[in-house]
């Protein structure tokens, strides 16, 4: 018998922090393995990947209420429901409401979402051990942050102390919504944004570079313009052009279909001159019966070439 949603979540939270609060995905809970909570204060968002009957999803919605009200008494009950199980992605409010200027914590470092807007909300919660190690490793580097999206790891470069980092994406939108984050966290300087296609515009980054470290966080899936099947060691074979000597590159995939030898494989043949460094940890909330179905981001350095 399955055990009640509410039984899963926990007591104590860091209310003013954006996080996963309970990650269904990861095949560690039986009967929720379609759904995940997140806090993005001061909402919740309860998203499902297939869609529910309207009594499971009345019970779902009960539990989650159920344990705030007991667990947070003294915090509004806000919730958003996102169903995945159906094309397009239908979101609404559930409970309560929403900021109009949604603006959520990672650490001491604040981004802009939009939960209303669909899947994609402006910050991958299963992204922040990324975005930690780039803020470490940020130093005085130039970075190069591919599929920028809304800029997050460049805000976490810039955090660090970067002295410049270059955001590509095809989405024009996403990067203005990168410039707010940066605007609004006072790291502005030295950043640039290009609303480019990638695989147009490897000539005038290398102009431009070469870069101590690259991030690649793309889609695994976009039809018209990422396939990681297809596309992934196209970008992977002009990296070593684009680095400097002993450069670093952090190279992520959420594709669960696909393994962690899978990216492997196509770093030995695309770019045998990167070296693998480690695996980076996700998210303990991350937690996956089987790694290889869950986010992967591999460390890889320019071997020497003396």
């Amino acid at each position: 018998m399955t055990s009640p949603l509410s039984s899963y979540l926990p007591k104590e939270l860091a209310l003013d922090q954006a996080q996963r609060i309970f990650h269904g995905r990861g095949h560690c809970y039986p009967g929720y393995e379609a759904i995940t909570l997140d806090l993005f204060p001061p909402a919740l968002l309860l998203t499902t990947f297939k869609t529910p009957s309207e009594e499971d999803l009345k019970v779902y919605i009960q539990s989650i209420q159920q344990w705030w009200q007991a667990c947070f008494p003294d915090q509004d009950f806000n919730l958003v429901w996102q169903n995945r199980g159906k094309y397009p992605v239908s979101t609404e409010i559930i409970s309560g409401a929403i900021p109009e200027e949604h603006w959520v914590k990672e650490g001491e470092l604040e981004y802009r979402i939009s939960l209303l807007q669909g899947q994609n909300h402006g910050l991958f919660l299963d992204m922040a051990s990324g975005r930690q190690w780039v803020k470490a490793q940020s130093k005085h580097k130039r970075v190069l942050n591919l599929f920028a999206y809304t800029c997050a790891f460049s805000v976490a470069a810039a955090a660090g102390g970067a002295d410049s980092v270059v955001n590509l994406d095809m989405s024009g939108g996403a990067l203005k919504t990168g410039k707010k984050n940066h605007a609004r966290n006072g790291l502005d300087k030295g950043i640039r944004y290009l609303a480019h296609d990638l695989f147009k515009t490897f000539g005038r980054l290398r102009k431009s570079g070469p870069y101590d470290l690259i991030i690649v966080d793309p889609p695994s899936f976009q039809r018209g313009s990422f396939i990681a099947t297809k596309d992934y060691s196209k970008v992977l074979r002009r990296l070593p052009s684009l680095l400097a000597p002993e450069g670093e590159a952090l190279l992520c995939l959420n594709a669960p279909e696909l393994s962690r030898d899978f990216l492997k494989s196509q770093v030995s043949e695309a770019a045998p001159e990167l070296e693998f460094m480690n695996q980076l940890d996700n998210p303990p909330a991350f937690v996956d019966t089987n790694p290889d179905r869950a986010l992967k981001v591999l460390h890889y350095r320019l071997k020497n070439s003396e």
